[in-house]
């Protein structure tokens, strides 16, 4: 809506030019999501669900008792921040439709006196995930993306340096390709977000680090026409408009973590977790290198994805015959006796300071 106003309308009076600033919008976004979240976070408390508590979760009886589910507060006012500071494109509105889904599923969850369960949030989350992969695809019947360590083969020299990326020859993918690694991909990082989700902060911490990597490179690399072809990386129209989403949902993330810092007083939940989680997806796939989603989130997947493998041993094998702790945040809890502030501030260290070097290999040595 304002980008529209921006160009409709500037003529009229100058400075809602500013209005057509992708960077201006980004920080509009980003204000006016923090403040409504804390203004929602504040007063609507009473609204959500009360916790209760995880099985075979490490201090599950701490967070009995607190309200839960804040997702159902704060991802529609992300919404429609979004609505208010993205420029308009259909296909990112069926991607709004579909993470507003995605949290209204998991705030069902969260309220429900009895879990939903695996399969029937598995099946769930396939279908959101295809749709997005769907929408992600924009019509196209192949998709360039790029590889880290590896340069593309440039054209010969009768190729003009016309402002876009001519000279590069591209990776190609099948729309199909794409579809079902967008799809599986999404579906991890929805699922590993959730199992994250445990320890005060932690979650909203790492999702933090991991969408300011990647505003960085949707906004800088990928979404500017310059930088793309310096760092021979494929140009991507739509980099900077997400990286204004990136933004908004940082805004969000900041207000959240201000009433979730340990001792928290609430929490994300389902509703807040698994949106996120599928924002955290969509982000990485639009720069073009699926790959970079294990780059900026590898702690998320490796703390998470210890927590999807405890359920498939809970579900196929016996668990007392076999003694895991896990997610890690569990492991460090109980077996290292780590405080669970000691646990955010180590792994949301370790992340931040890993995630920027492993771009600049990913970006730089090709």
């Amino acid at each position: 809506m304002l980008y529209w106003l921006g160009e409709n309308y500037r003529e009229l009076w100058g400075p809602l030019r500013l209005l057509q600033s992708h960077l201006v919008l980004a920080s509009l976004g980003a204000v006016f999501s923090a403040i409504a979240t804390f203004w929602i976070l504040r007063y609507r408390l009473a609204l959500l669900p009360l916790d209760r508590g995880r099985e075979h979760a490490a201090q599950s009886e701490v967070s009995k008792g607190k309200p839960t589910g804040a997702g159902m507060l704060f991802i529609p006012v992300l919404l429609i921040v979004c609505l208010l500071v993205v420029p308009w494109d259909p296909y990112q509105g069926v991607i709004y439709v579909a993470v507003f889904l995605a949290m209204l599923a998991g705030f069902l969850d969260d309220r429900s006196m009895t879990s939903w369960g695996e399969w029937k949030k598995g099946i769930f989350d396939v279908v959101i995930c295809g749709v997005v992969a769907w929408a992600l695809l924009r019509g196209q019947s192949n998709i360039e993306i790029w590889w880290p360590l590896y340069a593309p083969k440039m054209l010969g020299p009768e190729a003009a340096l016309d402002g876009t990326l001519g000279l590069l020859a591209p990776t190609l993918i099948s729309s199909t390709v794409y579809w079902g690694m967008a799809t599986f991909l999404l579906f991890l990082s929805i699922n590993t977000t959730n199992c994250t989700d445990g320890v005060d902060g932690l979650s909203g911490s790492l999702l933090a680090v991991a969408f300011l990597a990647l505003g960085g490179v949707l906004y800088g690399v990928v979404g500017h026409v310059e930088s793309a072809r310096y760092l021979l990386v494929p140009f991507n129209e739509m980099g900077a408009s997400w990286a204004i989403v990136v933004a908004a949902a940082l805004g969000a993330l900041v207000s959240y973590l201000w009433y979730n810092a340990h001792p928290s007083q609430l929490m994300m939940g389902d509703a807040g977790s698994r949106p996120l989680g599928l924002l955290l997806g969509i982000f990485s796939l639009e720069t073009g290198n699926p790959i970079l989603f294990f780059v900026v989130a590898f702690l998320i997947i490796a703390n998470g994805g210890t927590g999807l493998l405890k359920l498939i041993l809970i579900r196929v094998f016996s668990w007392r015959l076999i003694k895991v702790t896990c997610p890690l945040h569990d492991h460090f809890l109980k077996n290292h006796n780590w405080s669970p502030t000691q646990v955010l501030v180590r792994m949301v260290l370790m992340q931040a300071i890993l995630t920027p070097l492993l771009l600049v290999v990913f970006l730089k040595i090709r």
